[in-house]
């Protein structure tokens, strides 16, 4: 028996036999062709080109049909490869100009191109890679006039074992076989990620090798949720994990019962629970786990899954849809943060040194007021449509408040001379997610009607901790004293000037600090919706007083281990079954 460790991207505990999907790199031997032969090479890749695309456009819509519009648009970067006159040309020019076969001309040139993303520092370039390896194997094949290895044939379900799946082998995937996948490669943010979490279907990612691992017909569990994978368990492990699935299941069961309920404590504060999404159509799952309405609609997605800079409709056309959905309950709608590590594949950008310091988010949509203008203009016509208020990212200082609102107030105004409906008295709102704006609350107090504390990025800055860095992955925590002190800083602000503050990052979704927000005084939680029901049970199991005893202690401690075994064990004392191996 072997346990591995991955990054938990798609939740469910499943138990079956693995299958590991091997496949060849591609081959292809270097051969000159005769002057007469380049016609015939350059139709066989015109005839290649075509094909793809219908099949790349097929799947699309398939995966749009079967998980959303904004899933299937991640084809969109293969499509626009195949439609790019700068990369077709190399395809032409190695076979007029270098006397290539169709084949060596597609997979030198995609090869060339690749190395130019692996050289980005950025993750979003580097996961591209993966696509670009898929068109290059799409390609081969058409030419070669063989289809791709699938999965159609499978007889039982199994447990897919692959280095890396590329997002049109991802949507591919029978659900009805193929019970969970598990990967070398991959983050949270990958596209295998994201289309494993609309399919449903668990998923672990990063596990380095588990390829080498595992062995056809080795029995695997998977567990989705804490990212564990155990080869070959033994009686024992098989006998606790059914243990497991069957106490889980009474305690989901139970939890669903909560859907309905308020979220108030024993002696009647009530906390609102809010969902955090990034495609319209989650706010029906957010909706189902219980959420009183979206706290965090972040619209990245609407830029990274296209290819190219999205118009003022197609803004206006994705927020209309989860404000429909939302049906007038409140929806926060983050503009823009692009940045850091977020960038898109048509964006021009000058190379960074340090990107999560430079250029990102609200500074970056100030020094692009065009696209920031689309943007507004979109949210200002949908906010006639129902509750919506809209958020600024990465504010750093009180003039990147106050410029950004000016902005939106032109927008305003040129609305109105066009005669466009929009909400003038539209509530906004500040992320504070660095330092510097948690030390001066105050002074965004004044000119914002609600505060989002985003804990990713503070605990980051605040700390000094790249939290994707392994190196330092344990110095990354929430439980730091001084966070914890900004935190509670925003909050008394917030509660001084009668502002709504809420938190929106991680932190909030972890159930080990919910006692303690709630004894700080934060009223409203933005979570990812299938924390909801857990954090909601702590709320309903706890009363003010003790929060606030709890809030007491830790601010006292002076060491993030004390503080985090602290709220582990106040919180097992509420809701032990959720401490169960």
């Amino acid at each position: 028996m072997e346990i591995k460790k991955g990054i938990g991207v798609s939740t469910g505990v499943v138990v079956c036999q693995a299958l590991l999907l091997t496949e060849d790199e591609l081959r292809i031997g270097r051969r000159a062709i005769a002057a007469q032969e380049i016609e015939t090479e350059r139709q066989r890749l015109a005839n290649a080109l075509a094909a793809s695309r219908a099949d790349i456009r097929a799947l699309k819509e398939q995966t749009a049909h079967d998980f959303g519009r904004e899933t299937g648009a991640i084809f969109n970067f293969h499509l626009g490869l195949l439609d790019d006159p700068t990369l077709l040309d190399t395809f032409y020019q190695g076979i007029e100009k270098n006397r290539f076969t169709a084949e060596y001309a597609v997979s030198q040139s995609l090869r060339e191109y690749s190395k130019q993303f692996l050289k980005q520092t950025e993750a979003y370039f580097r996961d591209r890679v993966k696509d670009i390896y898929d068109i290059e194997r799409r390609l081969v094949n058409k030419l070669q006039g063989r289809e791709r290895v699938t999965l159609a044939d499978l007889k039982d379900p199994v447990v897919l074992i692959a280095h890396d799946l590329t997002p049109s082998r991802t949507a591919s995937l029978d659900k009805s076989k193929i019970k969970a996948v598990c990967i070398d490669a991959g983050g949270r943010t990958s596209h295998t990620a994201i289309i494993a979490n609309s399919m449903g279907i668990p998923a672990v990612v990063g596990l380095d090798d588990i390829t080498k691992e595992v062995t056809s017909g080795d029995l695997l569990i998977v567990n989705g949720h804490s990212g564990i994978v155990i080869i070959n368990p033994d009686a024992g492990a098989l006998e606790a994990n059914k243990r497991y699935e069957e106490r889980q299941a009474e305690f989901e069961a139970s939890l669903k019962q909560l859907r309905d309920l308020p979220a108030k404590t024993k002696d009647g504060t009530e906390i609102t629970l809010l969902g955090n999404i990034e495609f319209p159509y989650e706010v029906d799952n957010a909706l189902a786990y219980g959420a009183t309405g979206i706290g965090l609609y972040r619209t990245e997605f609407l830029y990274l899954s296209s290819e190219k800079e999205p118009d003022e409709e197609a803004h206006y056309q994705a927020y209309a849809e989860a404000v429909e959905k939302v049906g007038g309950r409140p929806i926060i709608i983050r503009t823009l943060d692009l940045g850091a590590d977020k960038y898109t594949p048509w964006q021009a950008r000058d190379p960074e040194d340090n990107p999560f310091l430079g250029c990102r988010s609200i500074r970056l949509c100030l020094a692009n007021l065009d696209m920031f203008k689309v943007q507004l203009r979109a949210l200002l016509r949908v906010s006639v449509l129902g509750d919506v208020r809209v958020m600024f990212p990465m504010v750093t200082t009180p003039m990147e408040l106050r410029h950004a609102k000016m902005v939106l107030k032109d927008v305003m105004e040129e609305l109105g001379e066009e005669g466009i409906a929009y909400n003038p008295y539209l509530p906004v709102g500040a992320m504070i997610e660095v330092p510097s704006a948690a030390l001066m609350a105050n002074s965004y107090a004044k000119a914002c009607d609600f505060f989002s504390i985003g804990t990713n990025d503070l605990i980051q800055y605040t700390l000094a901790v790249d939290r994707g860095n392994q190196k330092v992955a344990n110095l990354y925590t929430g439980a730091n004293p001084a966070v914890l002190a900004l935190i509670r800083n925003v909050i008394r602000v917030g509660n001084r000037a009668n502002i709504s503050v809420s938190c929106c990052g991680e932190l909030g979704a972890d159930i080990e600090f919910t006692i303690l927000l709630v004894g700080m005084g934060l009223k409203t939680l933005s979570i990812t919706p299938h924390s909801i029901p857990e954090v909601k049970k702590v709320i309903r199991s706890i009363n003010m007083a003790d929060a606030q005893r709890v809030a007491r202690r830790v601010m006292s401690f002076e060491h993030s281990q004390q503080i985090l075994n602290y709220l582990r064990d106040e919180t097992r004392k509420v809701i032990p079954e959720a401490y169960e191996d």
